[in-house]
C-alpha cells in the first residue's frame, strides 16, 4: 500500500492537495462576490494577463462571481503589450535581414534561459504546477527539446528542493534521455533516476572495453556521490557479480569502485565487509577489517588469517582477494628495503601465493550447500617463486648486480602475481631521483625486465604503460639535454615492445595526445613513428589508423622520411591507408 501511496505521489502531483483545494472551494463560495471580482480585475490589470496559464480558471471565478464581460475586456487588452509577439516579430524581421534561422532561435533561447535562471522561484514553480492538476502539456513539450532539458538540469542544480523540478528529471528520465543527466546531485535524489543513469554509465563502460579506465572512474564518481547511492550501487552491483554469465566484470567494476573510494579518503571498508559474506568466518573478518581500516599490515592480524587459510576448512578464497589487502602485501614483500619479521615473512608469502593461485569451486548440483572445491596445484610453486624473487627485491641492487639473478627473475616472472610484484619493484627502483643519473647502461635491467613481464603477461599492460607514461614525462633536469633525448627513446622502445605485445590503442592513442599537445620534441614523435613504421604491417585496425595516420601525414613530423616515388614506409602507409580506410 505504502508503494502504491508513493508512486501514486509521484504520477498525481496534486493528490495530497485535495483537501486543501475542497476548502479554498468553500472559502470561495462564503467570499463577497465583490472581492472576488476586484482580486480578478486586480489580476487581469497586470501586463500581459491573457498570456498567463492561469487566464481561463479566473475567467470563470470573474463571471461566476457576477463580473460584466465588457470589463474585463477592457482590462485585458488595456495591459496587453504583446511582449511575447513583439519578441516573434523582431526574430521574423531579423530572419527577412539574413540572419540564419538557427541563430535567431539560439539567440532568443539563450535570453529566455537567462532571464529564467535570474527570475527562477520555486515556490511560484511548484504552485503553478499544484493548479494544473496533471502534468503540463507544455512541460511534456519543453523536456523535447534538448536547449530546455539543460536548462531543466541547471536549475534543478540551484533548487534541489523544488518538486516541480525533481518531478521534471524524473519525465526527462522516462523519455529515455537518463544518458545528459550528468549532475549527480540531481539523479540522486530519486532512486528512479538514479539507477536509470548508473545503468547508462555501467553499459558504457561494458561497451568501451578500450576506453575502460575513464569509464570506471566515471562509474565510480557517480556511486561515491554519497553513502546512499554507494550502498545502493554496491549491493546491486554484487547481485550482478553472481550471474555466471559476465559476472567477474562486475565484480572487477566494484573493486575499482571501492579502490576509488578509499583514495578518495571514504571509509567503506564495514560496507566492503558486509558484502562479501564475511560474518560467517568473524575470526577472519576481524583480522582483515583491522588490517584494512587502518590500511597497514600486522603480524599478529596475519597470524590469524594464516592459521585460517592453512586450515583444512580454509574460509571462502574473495575474503582475501581484496585489491586493498592484495596493495598490502605485494608492498611489504617486493619493495625494496621493507622489514618483515624473518618468523612471519612466510605467513605473508602463503596468503599472497593463496589468494593468487588457489581455484575454488562453489558447490554443483546434489553436493551440500556451501561446499567448495579447492585446487592448490599451482600453490606451492608460487610461494616458491615469490619467496626467490623477494630475496632479489628486498636488497637494493645496480643492474650489474642483477645480472645474476637475471635467469630467476624470468623464470619466476611467468607467475602473474610475481609479474604484479616485479612492476611495483621496478616502479619503486627507477622513479627514485638519482637513478638515471647513476645509470650507465642504454637500457637498464630493470626496464628490460618489463619487456619480458609485457611479453607473458597481457593483463598488466596497463600498469606497464602508465609506470613508462609517468618516467616518460618526469623531469631529468640534472641530465644534459642530449642524454635526455636518449632516455627517452629508450622509453619509447619499451613502448613500442608494449605495443607489439598486443598493446597498441593506448599506446598510440598517448603518443598522439603529446603530439597534440605540443610539449614533446618533434624528434621524438619522429622516432616513435619511425619505430612503429618497421613494426606494424597491414591489416590495420579504423582506430589505429584514425589515432596514427594523422601522425605519419604530418609534414613536421615524416617530411625528413619521404623518398621521390611511393617506395618509402611513409608514403606506403599514408597510400594504403587512404585506399582501404575512411578517415575522419
Amino acid at each position: 500500500m505504502e508503494e502504491e501511496f508513493e508512486d501514486d505521489a509521484w504520477n498525481n502531483p496534486t493528490r495530497g492537495n485535495a483537501p486543501d483545494e475542497e476548502a479554498e472551494g468553500h472559502e470561495e463560495q462564503a467570499e463577497n462576490p465583490q472581492a472576488v471580482v476586484n482580486d480578478c480585475l486586480q489580476r487581469f490589470a497586470s501586463v500581459d494577463y491573457i498570456m498567463e496559464p492561469g487566464i481561463f480558471a479566473q475567467l470563470k471565478r470573474y463571471f461566476q462571481a457576477g463580473g460584466t464581460p465588457e470589463q474585463v475586456i477592457n482590462q485585458l487588452s488595456a495591459n496587453y503589450t504583446a511582449v511575447a509577439q513583439m519578441a516573434n516579430l523582431l526574430a521574423e524581421w531579423l530572419i527577412l535581414a539574413g540572419v540564419r534561422v538557427t541563430d535567431v532561435q539560439a539567440m532568443v533561447e539563450n535570453h529566455l534561459k537567462d532571464m529564467i535562471l535570474k527570475t527562477f522561484d520555486p515556490k511560484k514553480a511548484d504552485k503553478i504546477f499544484t493548479e494544473e492538476g496533471e502534468t503540463p502539456g507544455w512541460l511534456t513539450e519543453m523536456i523535447e527539446h534538448h536547449t530546455w532539458r539543460s536548462l531543466i538540469y541547471r536549475l534543478a542544480e540551484e533548487y534541489p528542493e523544488c518538486l516541480m523540478l525533481n518531478f521534471t528529471i524524473k519525465l526527462i528520465s522516462d523519455a529515455g534521455f537518463q544518458s545528459e543527466i550528468t549532475s549527480i546531485s540531481t539523479a540522486a535524489q530519486q532512486i528512479e533516476v538514479f539507477s536509470r543513469v548508473l545503468k547508462t554509465a555501467i553499459a558504457k563502460f561494458l561497451s568501451h572495453p578500450e576506453d575502460w579506465q575513464s569509464a570506471i572512474e566515471e562509474v565510480a564518481k557517480m556511486v561515491c556521490h554519497g553513502q546512499h547511492t554507494y550502498v545502493y550501487s554496491q549491493v546491486l552491483i554484487q547481485v550482478l557479480s553472481q550471474e555466471s554469465k559476465g559476472g567477474f566484470i562486475m565484480k572487477r567494476l566494484s573493486q575499482e569502485i571501492t579502490k576509488y573510494a578509499l583514495k578518495n579518503n571514504h571509509n567503506v571498508t564495514p560496507i566492503t565487509m558486509a558484502l562479501n559474506g564475511s560474518s560467517r568466518h568473524p575470526q577472519a573478518c576481524e583480522a582483515l577489517t583491522s588490517m584494512l581500516s587502518r590500511n597497514t599490515l600486522n603480524p599478529a592480524d596475519i597470524t590469524v588469517l594464516y592459521r585460517n587459510y592453512s586450515s583444512p576448512e580454509p574460509p571462502p578464497i574473495d575474503l582475501i582477494r581484496n585489491p586493498q589487502f592484495l596493495d598490502l602485501l605485494v608492498d611489504s614483500l617486493f619493495k625494496v628495503g621493507v622489514k618483515i619479521n624473518q618468523e612471519h615473512k612466510s605467513k605473508y608469502m602463503y596468503l599472497l601465493g593463496y589468494a593468487a593461485s588457489v581455484c575454488e569451486t562453489p558447490a554443483k548440483k546434489g553436493q551440500p550447500k556451501g561446499h567448495r572445491t579447492l585446487n592448490k596445484d599451482e600453490l606451492k610453486a608460487t610461494i616458491v617463486a615469490i619467496e626467490k624473487v623477494h630475496a632479489i627485491c628486498n636488497v637494493s641492487r645496480g643492474s650489474s648486480e642483477l645480472i645474476a639473478d637475471i635467469s630467476t627473475l624470468y623464470s619466476c616472472i611467468r607467475f602473474p602475481v610475481v609479474g604484479v610484484g616485479v612492476i611495483r619493484w621496478v616502479e619503486n627502483t627507477v622513479t627514485e631521483p638519482s637513478y638515471f643519473k647513476l645509470c650507465t647502461e642504454s637500457c637498464p635491467l630493470h626496464l628490460a625486465l618489463l619487456d619480458e613481464v609485457a611479453c607473458v603477461h597481457a593483463s598488466l599492460h596497463d600498469q606497464i604503460l602508465r609506470l613508462l607514461v609517468r618516467l616518460f614525462e618526469s623531469k631529468q633536469d640534472e641530465l644534459e639535454i642530449l642524454v635526455q633525448l636518449e632516455l627517452k627513446k629508450m622509453l619509447l622502445d619499451r613502448m613500442v615492445n608494449l605495443l607489439a605485445r598486443g598493446c597498441v590503442v593506448p599506446v598510440v592513442k598517448y603518443i598522439s595526445q603529446c603530439c597534440t599537445r605540443g610539449d614533446t620534441d618533434i624528434s621524438l614523435i619522429r622516432y616513435f613513428v619511425t619505430e612503429v613504421l618497421e613494426t606494424v604491417t597491414h591489416p590495420y585496425s579504423s582506430e589505429f589508423v584514425q589515432l596514427f595516420l594523422p601522425m605519419v601525414e604530418n609534414e613536421e613530423i615524416t617530411g625528413s622520411m619521404r623518398g621521390e616515388g611511393d617506395n618509402d614506409p611513409v608514403s606506403e602507409f599514408i597510400v594504403h591507408c587512404k585506399a582501404h580506410y575512411t578517415t575522419l
